[in-house]
């Protein structure tokens, strides 16, 4: 986003006044004031020299603000990730300079990569030692600004509450990201007078472009005039809130509809115009028919190369409407035919309202010989297996069961991130979190403990894999101070699994150093007072799993799994969608 931003705005007042004056007071207490006035109650970081005087002024509102310590920064800006993806709040990690700072780097990637609200807040050296390679000092602007849509050092007190009050108006506004707010120790110390205006307009950004209602009108007459549509849905339709809308426009024109991994919860698993995930480990009849529809209408997503695969031969038989708020994601892989830009709970509204009541059965009917087809050459087997090693699949599919659909799944990264992603089922939106356009290991621990501080009433299940959870294991210590009631199913199969998978179906089966040799985890666990089992045998996993969801208390449960398990359907990376590895001899 242009730093222009920070010179041209109109805001709306709610300052805050004693005896009819402004007070005075320190930079530090002026932040804390200015993320109350945005609705702050909780906080994930870490305190350092270059960020104490702020830590200091958190002291005295314990009682407003919660402030999570995490083990690590990184931990911290994940938790925020998680706290944010549940809660549709904006999550916000404080942290010191230097090592701080750069520690979270990260966690804002990861953020920008998948539209997360977040505003990290970083302590710096005083504004006279800038550029003097004092200690902890980074240049954390210049490291962030890719990877943020905005980022800000704050040199003087006066213009403490001026960047927040922008920064949470960015972060949240249109297409949400993280933003980095950079303060100088000695912004922190001075005084000033204390006012706060919510910043409700910027004149140089445009959060929710003008809907073209004429482009409304050519995507409904396209729909109407389709044989064959079909829906992509994205994590746009759960981060502006346009579930219901969704659903209205999919049912009235019975669109079949498959969603990409951050868009999964946005409608029920069971919804019978629900076909499943999109993309490389996705179900096999979104993929074919991706290829096959005559209209394809992508809803709040980017066409990511792990959904299309090769662009060369995806979709070209199909008219492609795109429905995003983000202007720079129209053709910017897959050509479209009509865009239709603004926010999805705006624009589907518009578009349903022109839209005939089809039935399409014709066309639904295609999708079923798909869904029997991998039913039995990849799912059953693994869902339902009755010899040989437990698999990932089967005890996601135990666990999601056991929750009736209603918990939140978290996930790191790997072989049991993409079998999350099949199997456990969804009733209600804000229910997945996973690390999707970054793919960062060590991310489901942290943010599992966001998610129970964004959602403390909903059972949270995170899914660790054994190399992923060791990135940030530390997390622990957060889990013990603060008595969190998460679960966590290790999935341990003493490799790093998905890179092993590629080992053998593309380099020859030379597993060069993804073999781990690893702790006793339920003794690493208990260390920490958390209560663990493992389980190695396929008998004691339903005892296992009911223990563990009605213990009072995070829970540890490790399930040595499968060796050299491998995710099916598989579409190799660059290839055609409907290029489907079904594995064990299967063929489409």
């Amino acid at each position: 986003m242009n730093k222009d931003i920070q010179t041209q705005a109109t805001t709306t007042s709610s300052g805050n006044n004693s005896e009819g004056g402004k007070e005075i007071m320190q930079g530090s207490e002026i932040l804390i004031r200015s993320l109350l006035a945005e609705g702050v109650n909780t906080m994930f970081g870490y305190p350092g020299g270059a960020i104490m005087p702020v830590f200091d002024a958190l002291y005295d509102h314990k009682d407003k603000i919660r402030h999570i310590l995490v083990r690590h920064e990184q931990g911290a800006v994940h938790a925020a990730q998680g706290y944010a993806r549940v809660s549709d709040k904006v999550g916000v990690a404080l942290v010191t300079s230097g090592p701080g700072a750069t520690n979270t780097v990260t966690g804002i990637t990861d953020a920008m990569m998948d539209s997360t609200p977040m505003v990290v807040i970083s302590g710096q050296v005083a504004s006279g030692l800038l550029g003097s390679d004092a200690f902890q000092e980074a240049d954390v602007i210049g490291v962030t600004l890719p990877i943020t849509k905005w980022a800000y050092q704050i040199r003087r007190v006066e213009d403490i509450s001026w960047a927040v009050s922008r920064a949470f108006y960015i972060a949240s506004s249109g297409r949400p990201g993280p933003v980095l707010l950079d303060i100088a120790k000695d912004a922190q110390i001075n005084s000033c007078e204390y006012s706060y205006s919510k910043t409700d307009f910027l004149r140089s950004y445009q959060p929710s472009p003008k809907v073209e209602y004429d482009k409304i009108a050519e995507a409904a007459e396209i729909i109407n005039n389709a044989k064959k549509p079909f829906a992509l849905v994205g994590q746009g339709v759960v981060l502006g809130s346009a579930e219901e809308e969704l659903k209205q426009f999919l049912e009235k024109s019975n669109i079949p509809f498959g969603s990409t991994i951050l868009g999964l919860s946005a409608m029920p698993s069971n919804h019978p115009l629900n076909f499943g995930m999109l993309g490389m480990h996705g179900n096999v009849a979104p993929n074919m028919m991706t290829n096959e529809c005559d209209v394809l209408i992508a809803i709040g997503m980017r066409f990511d190369d792990r959904v299309t695969g090769d662009l060369k031969t995806y979709a070209k038989q199909a008219k492609v409407i795109h429905f995003d708020i983000d202007p720079a994601e129209i053709d910017k892989n897959v050509k479209t035919t009509v865009k239709v830009i603004g926010d999805a709970k705006e624009t589907l509204p518009l578009v349903t309202q022109q839209l005939q009541n089809m039935t399409r059965g014709e066309w639904i009917e295609k999708f079923n010989p798909y869904v029997e087809k991998e039913y039995d050459c990849v799912i059953d087997s693994e869902l339902y297996p009755q010899v040989g090693e437990i698999k990932m699949g089967e005890v996601i599919n135990k666990v999601t069961e056991a929750t009736h659909n209603k918990a939140i799944c978290v996930t790191d990264v790997g072989q049991h991130q993409m079998m999350s992603t099949r199997y456990f089922k969804f009733t209600q939106s804000r229910s997945m979190v996973t690390s999707g356009g970054l793919g960062t290991m060590g991310f489901g621990l942290p943010a599992g403990i966001g998610a129970k501080y964004g959602a403390p009433d909903r059972t949270v299940c995170i899914f660790v894999g054994d190399g992923g959870l060791q990135m940030t294991m530390q997390e622990y210590g957060t889990i013990m101070e603060y008595d969190l009631d998460v679960k966590i199913i290790l999935l341990n199969n003493n490799y790093l699994g998905m890179v092993r998978q590629w080992q053998e179906l593309f380099f020859k089966e030379r597993y060069s150093e993804t073999h781990l040799k690893n702790p006793d985890f339920v003794k690493v666990a208990d260390a920490y007072n958390i209560k663990g089992r493992k389980v190695s045998h396929r008998e004691d996993l339903d005892d296992a799993i009911s223990e563990m969801l009605n213990h009072k208390g995070a829970f540890l449960l490790e399930v040595v799994v499968e060796t050299k398990g491998m995710v099916y359907p598989m579409v190799p990376s660059g290839g055609c969608v409907t290029n489907i590895l079904l594995g064990n001899g299967h063929t489409l």
